[in-house]
């Protein structure tokens, strides 16, 4: 997450909803109509099933009550706008208490392609599909909960675990590499990528996830596959925080990427 932005928190009202101007709406129109190509051909069926769950706009912002009551009712989830930066800590107590936490602008049409933070298209349209899945949120929540337990110095830790499954994990789906994570499927150069075979591609292991560092502002070079989504599901129920105990003891993998140059 960036140290800095240029965006500001937009403020909903006493009902929680957001006054976006016809603009940031075209936006979104945009985004969704560029995306959802790709969306259809290369992620899988749990993001795809979600989304169409939801039933979210696509001339417009969506707003989080209008979420938060499909989410509520499927899974017992909601959706709630903070600024575009939080902090781990508090990012860890909202996936505990079934709260997602939805940054509450939108991308300027000068940023369209590419965000380094992440705005509400990439919180709705790439994380709420996977939360109308009991299981999936219930995996959320574990991290959270996890999160909440565990010393501040592990906090970089146990979000690698999220990062390489909710945020950019692959699985195989009837022999067939897909996408499932929410930043690939807002990404619109990313989700192919992580597809073409450039990438090294490792199977889905806890320990070896919570050693792999990674960057936010490059396309990532490692994936992790989940060939079973229980395998997925079972990292929820692992005792997390003794499992960052022992890969701290094992150290950092070394990173796959270039170290980032000072602008």
């Amino acid at each position: 997450m960036p140290k800095s932005t240029e965006y500001d928190a937009k403020h909903a009202d006493m009902d929680g909803f957001i006054a976006y101007d016809a603009e940031e709406d075209a936006v979104w129109r945009d985004l969704y109509a560029q995306q959802m190509p790709a969306v259809r051909r290369h992620m899988a069926t749990p993001y795809l099933r979600g989304l169409d769950l939801l039933q979210m706009p696509t001339d417009r912002v969506p707003q989080c009550p209008d979420i938060s009551a499909r989410l509520g009712a499927l899974t017992g989830w909601r959706v709630e706008p903070v600024p575009a930066l939080i902090g781990f800590g508090r990012f860890f107590g909202m996936l505990a208490d079934k709260a997602f936490p939805a940054a509450s602008f939108i991308r300027k049409r000068k940023h369209f392609d590419y965000i380094e933070e992440p705005d509400i298209f990439h919180e709705i349209f790439g994380h709420t599909p996977l939360l109308t899945d009991p299981a999936f949120a219930a995996f959320s929540q574990a991290i959270g909960q996890a999160g909440t337990q565990c010393d501040k110095a592990d906090y970089a830790w146990l979000i690698r675990l999220y990062w390489f499954s909710i945020e950019f994990g692959l699985m195989r789906q009837d022999g067939e590499l897909k996408a499932l994570g929410s930043g690939l499927a807002s990404s619109v150069t990313e989700l192919p990528w992580s597809l073409s075979g450039q990438p090294e591609l490792r199977p889905f292991d806890v320990i070896d996830i919570l050693r792999t560092p990674y960057r936010i502002d490059i396309h990532q070079p490692v994936y992790f596959v989940i060939e079973d989504l229980d395998d997925l599901f079972a990292a929820a129920r692992r005792d997390l925080l003794a499992d960052i105990a022992h890969a701290r003891s094992l150290g950092l993998h070394a990173p796959k990427y270039p170290p980032k140059t000072a602008a």
